[in-house]
């Protein structure tokens, strides 16, 4: 209900669907960026097993996709290079394709894994660009979040004097990912309760569970681990 609430909300405000003002322009920046709250959600939907929600959310941003399309070949799109921009476009919309049949056989592992290359291929599309924002680099706190993954869980099953090390190596490299990503933020972004509370609480996360590490405690490595994937989640969600 909450999502069909949303998406009829998102339909009165633009219009039911980027192109329901013939002869308008599309406002290409506003509409990708619609376009990627959709894979977001639908991300998260696929991660929680939602499938059904998870449907409406790539099912919308494949209707406006081909909008997307359209607005990028009936005018030039700078600083977009127009054969990057077709390019993204076209394996974008095949993949959009892709994922909704991965959702449509109950594979959200599948349809998660693409949602999130499809929305590095437009990461990786502004950054070729020379753009650069918050988004970005929120968006860049998953492969930080994999290696204290990676790193928390291999100290968990055989915990060593390597092992801590790891952990708290990448808990440190995670830190400054999220530094760099508070640095980035927009002095009103910053002053908001909900950004301040998911940065300053996964930055703190990440000193405890090198803490926890450091003295061996895997159950307490394991238990800011969840917490700290929780943060990453929710700030990818509301800010990436």
């Amino acid at each position: 209900m909450r999502c069909i609430i949303a998406l009829l909300a998102w339909l009165v405000a633009t219009g039911a669907g980027l192109g329901a003002e013939a002869g308008k322009p599309v406002d290409f920046p506003s509409a990708v960026q619609s376009v990627m709250a959709n894979l977001r959600t639908a991300a998260s939907y696929a991660r929680t097993g939602n499938i059904a929600l998870a449907q409406m959310e790539t099912e919308e941003a494949q209707t406006a996709w081909q909008a997307l399309q359209d607005g990028a070949t009936a005018a030039p799109l700078p600083p977009y290079a127009p054969a990057a921009l077709q390019d993204f476009l076209a394996r974008g919309r095949a993949q959009l394709k892709g994922i909704n049949d991965a959702l449509g056989g109950g594979d959200n592992v599948a349809a998660g894994r693409d949602l999130f290359a499809v929305r590095k291929s437009f990461h990786d599309l502004r950054r070729k660009s020379g753009l650069y924002d918050l988004g970005d680099c929120v968006f860049e706190i998953a492969p930080a979040m994999e290696r204290l993954r990676a790193a928390a869980t291999g100290f968990g099953e055989q915990p060593a004097g390597a092992r801590a090390e790891d952990t708290v190596s990448a808990a440190a490299a995670f830190r400054d990912r999220l530094q760099r990503c508070n640095d980035w933020a927009s002095a009103e972004i910053s002053a908001q309760p909900e950004f301040r509370r998911l940065i300053d609480g996964a930055t703190a996360s990440a000193g405890e569970i090198a803490h926890a590490a450091m003295a061996g405690d895997a159950p307490l490595v394991h238990r800011y681990l969840i917490e700290l994937q929780s943060y990453a989640q929710l700030l990818d969600f509301r800010f990436g």
